[in-house]
């Protein structure tokens, strides 16, 4: 409108300068109102108000101007209101009403134009209602469309999340003894294998223990094997509450054998915690009145130590750990033994 207006005689922009001072303050008060959020009722009043105080602005322009500008500025009003309906997302309800503020007007002030007939005023109302109503439609559409495409994002991000879940507690599963709750020997393996390939490895020596429940089988077979299962848990509950903090790794290897790995540690640090573990089973008094030896549940432990992580491999480490746990039952179980080489090359 303004550029029209510097095209435009001067006589006829004198003319619209009463009705266009309407549009600023009408298009700044809604703005105004519109940017922040506010009470929804107060939000509808003022769009409403102000789109209807716009529309008029516009087409009383033409009104003013006359001859060939009249009908030219009612087609802009109309050419406002889809912009309006286009550009604010609002219930359908709001934007019917300002396509029939816009069509309304159009209809009166063009029954007054005396350079057209009244059935032509109507058929054009008639030609520009059905482009508003296509445009509320396809707003609608448009409206209706981007609901489902959020809809479908989030129910898209929930699944993601819940596979992510889902393969979050399989991964568990996988390297998680299901009765003990501790590490299964899967994920023991893996965590030797970073260890050793790795480059945080310990600066200090490293100590592998073998673990084993004494008469175990006898202890089911007199008490079943729901006891049995009992009896693992709280082994394994006391192994883990004898570990120096998160350093110390433990598994349950297999049966009633745990494999607990001590990087970090010296000789006398590794001995140290397999008595603490051997002393926490025999004074927690598990029944297991079928064992010889003693009537309650106790525990061998065969210890290896190497100084450097580099002078024995994981597997030496496992079977040099199972050698001290067999000297252990050999000489009458309930005891800790420390693997011994016989030989430079043992």
């Amino acid at each position: 409108m303004g550029l029209n207006a510097i095209l435009l005689p001067k006589a006829i922009v004198l003319s619209m300068l009463a009705p266009a001072c309407i549009l600023p303050p009408a298009a700044l008060a809604t703005a105004f109102i519109w940017k922040i959020p506010r009470a929804f009722e107060l939000q509808r009043i003022v769009l409403i108000v102000g789109m209807f105080f716009i529309l008029l602005s516009v087409a009383l322009v033409g009104v003013n101007a006359g001859g060939e500008f009249y009908e030219r500025h009612l087609t802009i009003m109309l050419f406002v209101a889809i912009t309006a309906i286009i550009i604010f997302a609002i219930p359908l309800v709001w934007t019917t009403m300002i396509a029939v503020m816009a069509l309304g007007l159009y209809l009166f002030f063009q029954m007054y134009n005396p350079n057209v007939e009244l059935g032509s005023s109507e058929a054009a109302t008639l030609f520009f209602a059905s482009g508003i109503v296509a445009t509320v439609v396809a707003r609608r559409t448009m409206t209706i469309l981007a609901q489902k495409t959020f809809l479908l994002e989030l129910r898209d991000k929930s699944r993601v999340a819940e596979l992510a879940d889902a393969n979050a507690r399989l991964e568990l599963l996988a390297r998680t003894d299901p009765l003990t709750g501790i590490a299964n020997r899967r994920w023991m393996m893996e965590m030797l294998n970073r260890l050793w390939s790795g480059d945080s490895q310990p600066t200090e020596g490293i100590a592998m223990l073998m673990c084993d429940i004494d008469h175990f089988k006898l202890l089911n077979d007199s008490l079943g094997h729901g006891e049995g299962d009992r009896c693992l848990v709280k082994v394994a509950g006391i192994i883990q509450s004898s570990m120096r903090g998160n350093r110390d790794r433990v598994s349950r290897y297999g049966g009633e054998e745990f494999l607990i790995v001590l990087p970090g540690v010296n000789e006398e640090e590794a001995i140290a915690v397999a008595e603490r573990i051997r002393e926490g089973v025999e004074t927690a008094s598990l029944p297991n009145p079928a064992s010889g030896m003693s009537s309650c549940v106790t525990v061998s432990i065969g210890v290896v130590y190497i100084p450097h992580i580099n002078t024995a491999s994981p597997e030496q480490l496992q079977n040099r750990a199972d050698k001290a746990l067999y000297i252990a039952k050999q000489s009458g179980r309930n005891r800790v033994v420390l693997y011994k080489a016989s030989s430079p090359n043992a």
